[in-house]
């Protein structure tokens, strides 16, 4: 049942008003960031026969219209590599929805449905589109102290302005160094954002593209808050020859078919790329110093509660 007075205290609160302030710093920012270097922004897609199967590719959201099944979009990852057709540096701000388990209700970090914003360059690398976070979160930062200093206190936020290049480990190393829950451990112990690279293959997504030198070894990246914020960005180089394409898929143990309109459009091309998506709804918890996500956006959705 929804809980009307719960929501209620929710929306009058005034740490929502403010969050939603610093929010509204971060996108107009980020827009203004990517246009200086040469982005166009495209609609996002909410309903699509191919989306991105998040290692569990059997839990599908889906709709149907006119006899034809549509999943509903988990990320626009697909897309963005067929949308540099048309422009080689694009983003969007795309919305998400993956169902979560109900035992990350508390996580503090998840919600069912959120935005990302995505971007993707053709003919870059993985270095270019690090970098290019980079700037994107140095130039946030700089907005949101500069427009949001009364909410920054009401927080109790002090924002450091994190020197660039921000560090690198790989998560072999991590994982050697801290054990499984590396990320959580490194979150907690930095004073500032890093970068987590070279993710093995089997815990990644069949479109991160696996690197020729170092089989097994996928050329892609994390960027983790510090604080115990956790994970902000997540991104790399795509996967684009056809023929490595349906290898991937297959090693993943997932049927061509589920694919078919994306690999007809593989067959005839892809140009390789690089990019990455980040959370909106984090990256204002981040700024805002907040435990609970749900005070980062309107009409929150947690795993496993009924929501408006």
């Amino acid at each position: 049942m929804f809980d009307v007075d719960k929501a209620l205290d929710l929306w009058r609160s005034e740490a929502l008003r403010r969050a939603l302030r610093i929010q509204s710093v971060v996108l107009d920012a980020s827009r203004e960031f990517l246009r200086r270097q040469g982005f166009i922004e495209i609609l996002p897609v909410i309903i699509s026969p191919i989306t991105d199967p998040l290692t569990d590719h059997r839990v599908r959201g889906e709709v149907e219209c006119y006899g034809f099944k549509y999943q509903i979009t988990k990320s626009m990852i697909f897309h963005k590599q067929i949308a540099l057709f048309t422009h080689p540096r694009i983003f969007c701000f795309s919305p998400n929805v993956r169902i979560e388990s109900i035992e990350r209700r508390n996580s503090g970090k998840h919600l069912i449905e959120f935005v990302q914003l995505d971007l993707e360059v053709r003919e870059a690398k993985r270095s270019e589109v690090i970098s290019l976070g980079e700037e994107l979160f140095r130039f946030i930062v700089i907005a949101v102290r500069e427009k949001c200093r009364e909410d920054l206190e009401f927080f109790g936020r002090k924002l450091d302005l994190p020197e660039s290049p921000f560090p690198q480990i790989s998560y072999r190393e991590a994982e050697a160094k801290f054990g499984p829950d590396f990320e959580e451990k490194l979150s907690c112990s930095q004073k500032g954002p890093f970068w987590i690279i070279d993710f093995p293959m089997e815990i990644r997504e069949f479109y991160d593209r696996e690197d020729e030198n170092r089989p097994g070894i996928l050329i892609d990246m994390d960027l983790v808050y510090p604080e115990g914020f956790g994970e902000a960005l997540s991104g790399g180089e795509r996967e684009y020859i056809f023929q490595r394409i349906c290898y991937r898929i297959q090693q993943k143990g997932i049927q061509l078919e589920a694919f078919s309109p994306y690999l007809e459009i593989a067959r005839r091309g892809l140009f390789p790329s690089a990019g990455f998506g980040i959370g909106i709804e984090r990256l204002t918890r981040y700024l805002c110093g907040l435990r609970q996500i749900e005070l980062t956006r309107l009409f929150a959705k947690l795993p496993g509660e009924f929501s408006l």
